[in-house]
């Protein structure tokens, strides 16, 4: 007299794994890629705020930093979803799934500010040779004119 719930649960179940098993699988990418220093600076993956992006080694150290939290909410996102199949009630599906959400966005959290407060430790980039600061780099073509 109850299928209905059930296949609601079984839906649940398998959205809820999927998401958590992808999130958790690109957490882990962006992590190790992190860590070993081979993520480029972007505005889609790593950490990403003013202080990151203002030059590449400051992206690169951020990420460094912000690597084992990525590789942690990873872990949690993969086991969490890999876990859901087999739970047999809905308060362990409740349980395990709002634990692996909350998690993962937790300690990516702290990773991105984590890898934030290591980039802004960092001394700004030197300004590029050659102009005093004119717009557009011409004060040398005028001082000779």
């Amino acid at each position: 007299m109850e299928p209905y719930p059930v296949l609601v649960t079984l839906a649940v179940q398998v959205i809820l794994c999927a998401v958590l098993v992808l999130v958790g699988a690109a957490l882990l990418f962006v992590g190790w890629r992190g860590m070993r220093g081979q993520l480029s600076r972007n505005r889609y993956v790593g950490a990403r705020t003013p202080a990151t992006l203002r030059s590449e080694e400051a992206f690169e150290l951020a990420n460094r930093a912000a690597a084992p939290a990525y590789l942690a909410a990873g872990a949690v996102g993969v086991l969490a979803g890999a876990s859901i199949p087999v739970l047999a009630t809905t308060f362990s599906l409740v349980l395990v799934g709002v634990i692996g959400v909350v998690g993962v966005f937790a300690l990516q959290a702290a990773g991105g500010l984590i890898g934030h407060r290591a980039a802004e430790a960092m001394p700004e980039p030197a300004p590029a040779a050659g102009c005093g600061g004119c717009a557009g780099g011409c004060c040398s073509a005028l001082q000779k004119g």
